[in-house]
């Protein structure tokens, strides 16, 4: 993997290049390398299989170009970038991509300018990364995959089917199909990046380790899941795949629901999925400006129940999502945007921070005078996301989160969230969740794939059947009718995402759910 030393100096010495160009107004040069090494589980107990796969390495390097030129219509802004040259040769083919794909641009104001406070974070990443060997790597995926298997063997309830005691008819405990697959992912970054503005070569690296798991009972028509995300090797424990299997082994005898609207608890994935996919969206600048957002001119008003805060932070310390600067070279840090209930920040990158600040219609867009609010709509988020993690130098900038926090003003343990809902359901995962009738409205869709329980009495009862209970509602009518916000948020990352959210279990009252017909009993 190339060093910060060599990213560093290639940056600096196309900057020079770049600047000399009588046509270029103003520039930025971003340089990254990335790794990301995956190792994956494929283990089924009644078909041969390798148990664990062999690992997989994807490294990528290069530097992109973003400019500002002087032309007889007027400043044109233009992005170019080359892959695996960081020679002035590839500096000097990234600048003419940009030169060439260069438009018009009248909202646009400058590059990143300095701002402050400066950097928090430094030498956050974890250096043991960079020293692991594909038998280290291969001894980490097998641990994950033993824990998964154990649960298997030493659960009683999957003793008790396979012996007969519940299903008539003794078999062999493999015969039930067993299935435990996932991921193990190990993502390097580095990065570095100056401009005209920000004349001193600013440069970065961080480092995350992110499992998946998925196992199955396929006899019972049984699913669970786990996951786990750090930035340290050290606090990874493998445990997400046994996590898995009990899950699954909990989810046997699964029992239909139906449709109605119910006091439902949701369990972290699903208020991540939530988030990420239908409510973040509006909480951006950049959604403002597009009068898409469904809290238009509603900036420093309730848009939520009381208790519900929610905020990003990418400059805590030991969080897995953390980053010492953005992709535009500034610090990141904490923007507060939903605080008891209230709208309070939005999540930017600079291009669209001053455009917000410039629109003659700002003030009708976000209800206030942006001006006023200009420190609630810091470029604090301003990355170049690239497709399963790290620092895309082939991506323009744009509003990416990092850390999103998810906290209550009163928070609750599990048992008091299970009595506050009394009779309802435990929704533990979802897929395929997406926005109906556009972000403005509010409405969306998905399905619960599994580690959903009934509720009773305030008590955990019997489990929900996979893949027979579809969501049909709307994110604004549920977070104004939360009920209690638990007190232990669990790091949770979506698959090909490098941004984490921390998310507590959320009782929620009057959540419509819509029973699938059951030719999707058998789909997993």
């Amino acid at each position: 993997m190339l060093s910060l030393a060599a990213l560093r100096a290639a940056v600096q010495e196309a900057l020079a290049y770049v600047s000399a160009q009588p046509d270029v107004a103003e520039a930025e040069v971003f340089a990254a390398a990335n790794v990301n090494l995956t190792l994956r589980l494929n283990y089924t107990s009644h078909i041969p299989s390798n148990g664990v796969e062999e690992p997989k390495s994807v490294e990528s390097y290069g530097l992109s170009v973003r400019a500002a030129f002087h032309t007889r219509e007027g400043i044109k802004t233009g992005m170019g970038s080359e892959p695996s040259d960081l020679s002035p040769a590839g500096a000097a083919l990234a600048l003419d991509k940009a030169r060439r794909g260069a438009v018009l641009d009248p909202e646009f104001v400058s590059l990143p300018t300095p701002a402050a406070p400066a950097r928090l974070l430094t030498r956050y990443h974890d250096p043991a990364l960079g020293r692991l060997s594909n038998t280290r790597l291969l001894a980490y995926g097998w641990d994950m995959l033993e824990k998964g298997l154990d649960a298997f063997q030493s659960s009683e309830d999957l003793l008790a089917v396979a012996r007969g005691q519940a299903a008539g008819q003794s078999q062999e405990l493999a015969d039930l199909g067993l299935i435990l697959g996932g991921d193990l992912v190990l993502l390097r970054e580095r990065m570095a990046v100056a401009s005209s503005h920000l004349p001193q070569v600013q440069t970065d690296e961080s480092t995350m380790v992110m499992s998946f798991a998925t196992a199955m009972v396929e006899a019972q028509n049984a699913k669970g899941s786990g996951w786990s995300v750090s930035s340290h090797l050290a606090d990874f424990t493998g445990e997400s795949a046994g996590d898995a299997a009990r899950r699954a082994i909990a989810a046997m005898d699964g029992q239909r629901v139906s449709s109605g609207s119910y006091r439902v608890v949701f369990g972290p994935q699903p208020v991540a999925e939530l988030l990420e996919w239908i409510l973040l969206p509006g909480l951006q600048v950049d959604t403002f400006y597009a009068e898409a957002s469904p809290f238009m001119g509603r900036f420093g008003r309730p848009i939520a129940g009381e208790t519900l805060c929610l905020y990003d932070d990418g400059s805590r310390p030991g969080l897995a999502g953390s980053k010492s600067i953005t992709d535009e070279g500034l610090p990141t840090g904490r923007t507060d945007l939903i605080k008891e209930g209230t709208l309070v920040g939005l999540l930017s990158d600079y291009y669209n921070y001053r455009r917000i600040l410039n629109d003659p219609r700002g003030r009708e867009k976000l209800g206030v005078d942006p001006a006023t609010v200009a420190a609630a709509l810091a470029p604090r988020n301003g990355f170049r996301a690239g497709n399963g993690g790290g620092r895309d130098f082939g991506a323009a900038p744009t509003t990416v989160p990092t850390n999103l926090i998810v906290a209550g003003r009163e928070e609750y343990t599990q048992e008091e969230l299970f009595r506050l809902v009394g009779d309802g359901i435990y929704i533990g995962r979802i897929w395929y969740t997406y926005p109906v009738n556009g972000f403005t409205a509010g409405d969306f869709s998905g399905t619960i794939v599994g580690d959903s329980y009934l509720i009773k009495d305030g008590k955990l009862a019997g489990p929900v059947k996979p893949n027979t209970l579809r969501m049909n509602d709307n994110i604004l009518k549920v977070i104004n009718n939360i009920l209690g916000i638990g007190a232990e948020p669990v790091g949770t990352v979506r698959w090909s995402s490098d941004q984490v959210t921390w998310a507590p279990e959320v009782a929620v009252a009057d959540f419509h759910l819509e029973e699938i017909g059951g030719y999707m009993d058998e789909v997993f």
